[in-house]
């Protein structure tokens, strides 16, 4: 990061980042994105309102402190002259108890609109979301108003009212200031008008309303007791926001509960005043060390720990290794986010606070810790797989006893932690610093550790810009073994009920839907699936005395080795956890240096021709940067508030748009980092943006015939490859199931309820889950149909034997099958082979098991065949009598 990258980061980021959550929430709840942007300016100027209205006190006392001093600087002036008159100046300065400094003090509200305003500028006048919005006269938020043309030059009416408004608001203001300062409030209203003229409505829609409320502001100062008809005015909206919670049918229980806190807050102040008597109160002393402790600590749990717990946990997922980047510079932005909130713009605040406030604020940052640490180590732990772009797999629907516990957690802690702010101050202390001290020394074991995975992948991995290809004969003999990861078997009916072109596009083929896996995890089902019977876990695990990555490699070296010995030119894609890497090690195929391997990841691009895979590498380390931190954000905060900060995975990210031409794979391409990440309707029938983990996969599948070549000659060869599109669940556009940028299948799912049925058999297709499963399973088969005519057309279909696998399925509850409560769909695998010239689709009803794989695939080509390891025959006679599954969390 550049130096001004680092400055923006930590001055404007934070202020960006709050405007855009306050306007997405907002907007979730109200639908309406004009009312959102008023939202938006009512929360944010209410909010500053203390830090106005202080600096305006620090600009009134340094225009007083120089109107007193006005007749004795005059006169020295004019007596003195040179260093004489600057030496004696100085003395009077001194005298006065003044500094020339001060004079900073008449631009500290300039200076504080200057950041908020970037801010804002950045995030309204490049929202995608409010693109083609109306609001009242205004046609589109997303461009100038020009209520009509002179010509061909655009009047736009709301810059010329919010610079009139201003002009009133000013005059308000400087009545009875100096001319200087009335030149300035206008010159700045000029300025504003050039600026933000050509600028969309929207932003200046938002900057009117300041206007408006700074209008409002300084009439309320002229007034002789604002702050009781502040109260009064904050009251009635909580009044009336409380009674539209409680009507508005579109809320859910938790989203009411929330507002109801937000209006009893509201009505706070003015039920505070009832019965308020003249009774002194009790001096706070200010603790600029608890809160500027506090602050960090906030800094170091948010920005840095956080974020490099959820990077430990499998470095290698984060990198790309087309355009590596060390995954622990993550946090040196979201370290920067967070200093900038915490630290910044909270000692900006604590410093224009009165002494009263200061405490406050001190006992509010030791809650603030206190709570947030519990939360991150005790609410909603268990939340289930985290997918590299922070998106839950599954987010949790809390239970109502789940919400009670956390918020009576919250509550007793409050008052737990307030008794110790009372009593033990100085202990409050030593907590804060230690808590830094242990925040700031665990991160730094997690970053030396990621950074060292990072420095090991480096070593062992050297990008190539060849093409991966697919080499077939056309006279000899292929073999082709994909693993499908995650591929469910009992969807197949379902799959060519639905699409009887399926069957014709798999036509040899043979279904084997009494298929079982060993494992509902690739590391414990692969090996069995690559390597045969002697490496299911039971048999795997009496070889005690050798580590699990060297039989799990093992595993994976026998089929091409058998097939390499034998005369095969060995072509292998992406063998899964080679090296027990996430991202394969392909040097545990260096004794074998005439197989071709390859590792895909990153390296083909669904939008080719849009954006390249550089441009897309930088969007995805933009998107984790900012997402990180909203992470952080969400782990800290009670259950109650978790939902609205995880926001299906979006972390609020308005960047996207909110509209387009659903069914358009690809439409509007992608542009903006949210687009990386699909957020869904509640019925799953409609969604924004595109699954990035889908996208990351499936794009290897739309290249297969362009990857594919077809070599003349009687030499024989074996593919192993393996595709994670079946493992990326995600809403996909139908009816071809192509990811788009807009999804709406509203047209085509009014009869999910009886679409699913086969002979009686039933396939559950109520929940998400099962829904986006069955996406991605479809888009898989409609692609490999593609390319298996591909095949037939290059004549290579024929002497081709292909085997589907997948190493285990996922327990979706499709069939609700279940053994001591686990859905046993995880151990109900893909199975599909068609042999040489074989004809026809059929479904075999024999027991099988993912370890047959490599007994299908050398079936009459290699004779008595052995593992090369071993000196074990490769065979099924151990898939005889009861079969032992092993279960793992």
């Amino acid at each position: 990061m550049s130096f001004l990258s680092i400055l923006y980061t930590t001055l404007i980021a934070p202020l960006e980042l709050f405007f855009e959550t306050i306007f997405s929430i907002s907007n979730r709840l109200i639908r309406n994105e004009g009312l959102s942007i008023i939202v938006l300016s009512i929360t944010v100027n209410f909010l500053v309102l203390p830090l106005y209205k202080r600096a305006d006190e620090l600009q009134a006392a340094e225009r007083d402190a120089r109107e007193k001093m006005a007749p004795g600087i005059a006169h020295l002036k004019e007596t003195f002259s040179g260093d004489k008159r600057f030496m004696i100046l100085q003395t009077f300065y001194r005298q006065n108890h003044y500094s020339p400094i001060y004079a900073l003090r008449s631009s500290a509200s300039l200076l504080l609109q200057i950041p908020f305003f970037i801010a804002a500028y950045n995030l309204l006048s490049g929202m995608q979301s409010l693109k083609g919005m109306s609001f009242g006269f205004i046609s589109d938020l997303g461009k100038e108003d020009a209520l009509f043309m002179i010509g061909s030059f655009p009047v736009n009416i709301l810059p010329i009212l919010m610079t009139l408004i201003n002009i009133i608001s000013g005059f308000v203001y400087t009545k009875g200031h100096p001319v200087s300062e009335k030149l300035r409030v206008y010159g700045l209203a000029l300025f504003f008008l050039i600026l933000l003229y050509h600028s969309p409505s929207g932003l200046v829609f938002y900057w009117l309303l300041n206007n408006v409320f700074s209008l409002m502001k300084n009439i309320f100062y002229k007034l002789k007791d604002p702050k009781k008809i502040l109260s009064i005015i904050a009251a009635a909206a909580g009044a009336s926001l409380l009674l539209l919670t409680w009507t508005a049918g579109s809320l859910d229980m938790r989203q009411k509960v929330l507002l109801s806190i937000l209006s009893l807050l509201l009505l706070l102040p003015f039920l505070s005043r009832t019965g308020k008597t003249d009774k002194p109160r009790k001096e706070r002393p200010k603790d600029a060390l608890i809160f500027f402790s506090g602050a960090l600590l906030m800094s170091v749990l948010t920005g840095l720990l956080i974020p490099i717990d959820v990077i430990s946990a499998s470095p290698e997922e984060f990198i790309n290794v087309r355009f590596p980047f060390d995954p622990s510079l993550h946090v040196l932005y979201t370290m920067c986010l967070a200093f900038g909130l915490w630290v910044l713009w909270g000692g900006i605040l604590y410093f224009f606070m009165k002494d009263r406030s200061k405490s406050y604020f001190s006992e509010g940052i030791w809650l603030i810790c206190g709570i947030s640490i519990v939360d991150y180590l005790t609410a909603g732990t268990d939340r289930g797989l985290l997918s590299p772009n922070l998106q839950y797999e599954e987010f949790p629907v809390f239970k109502l006893s789940e919400y009670l516990i956390n918020s009576l957690i919250v509550l007793v802690l409050v008052l737990a932690f307030h008794f110790f702010f009372k009593k033990f101050r100085t202990l409050v202390r030593i907590v804060l610093i230690a808590g830094i001290v242990g925040v700031i020394g665990l991160s730094a074991f997690s970053i030396r550790s990621v950074h060292q995975t990072y420095r090991s992948f480096r070593n062992r991995f050297t990008y190539s810009d060849q093409v991966p290809t697919i080499t077939l004969s056309r006279e000899g003999q292929n073999v082709v073994v994909l693993m499908l990861d995650r591929a469910i078997g009992p969807l197949v009916p379902y799959l060519l009920e639905e699409k009887p072109e399926l069957k014709e596009q798999f036509d040899g083929f043979t279904y084997y839907p009494n298929t079982i896996s060993y494992g509902g995890h690739t590391n414990l089902a692969a090996p069995a699936l690559f390597g045969g019977y002697e490496y299911v876990p039971g048999r795997l695990n009496k070889r005690d005395t050798e580590k699990m990555s060297v039989k799990h490699n093992e595993a994976l070296k026998v089929m091409p080795v058998l097939f390499g010995q034998n005369g095969y030119e060995v072509t292998i894609f992406d063998p899964p956890y080679a090296g027990y890497t996430e991202i394969p090690d392909l040097s545990i195929y260096s004794d074998y240096p005439e197989f071709h391997l390859y590792n895909t990841a990153d390296h083909f691009n669904f939008f080719e021709g849009e954006m390249d895979l550089e441009e897309y590498s930088d969007l995805v380390t933009s998107f984790r940067n900012r997402n990180f931190f909203c992470y952080s954000l969400m782990k800290i905060a009670p259950v109650l508030l978790q939902d609205t900060f995880y926001d299906s995975g979006a972390y609020n990210d308005e960047s996207s748009g909110a509209t387009g031409s659903s069914g358009d794979a690809g439409s509007g391409g992608i542009s903006n980092a949210s687009d990386l990440v699909q957020k869904k309707d509640d019925a799953d029938l409609t969604a924004k943006g595109y699954d990035y983990d889908f996208m990351e996969y499936y794009p290897e599948l739309t290249h297969l015939s362009e990857i594919t070549s077809i070599k003349d000659g009687t030499a024989n060869t074996f593919l192993m490859m393996t595709n994670d599109t079946t493992h990326s669940p995600c809403l996909l556009q139908k009816p071809d199931y192509v990811p788009a940028r807009f999804v709406d299948n509203t047209a085509f799912d009014t009869d999910i309820g009886s679409r699913y049925n086969i002979g009686g058999k039933k396939l559950n297709m109520s929940a998400r889950v099962q829904k986006l499963h069955y996406h991605v399973n479809m888009a898989s088969f409609l692609q490999l149909g593609k390319w298996f005519d591909y095949l037939r057309e290059m004549g290579v279909y024929d002497n081709t034997r292909i085997i589907l696998v997948s190493d285990h399925g996922y327990g979706a509850g499709y069939f609700d099958i279940k053994c001591h409560d686990e859905d046993l769909g995880f151990y109900m695998p893909l199975l599909m082979v068609k042999d040489f010239n074989s004809t026809g689709f059929s479904v075999c009803e024999d027991f099988m098991t993912n370890a047959d794989t490599p007994v299908l695939a050398t079936s009459d080509l290699i004779s008595d065949p052995v593992n090369p390891f071993t000196g074990n025959p490769i065979n099924s006679d151990k898939k005889a009598g009861p079969q032992l599954i092993m279960s793992s969390d």
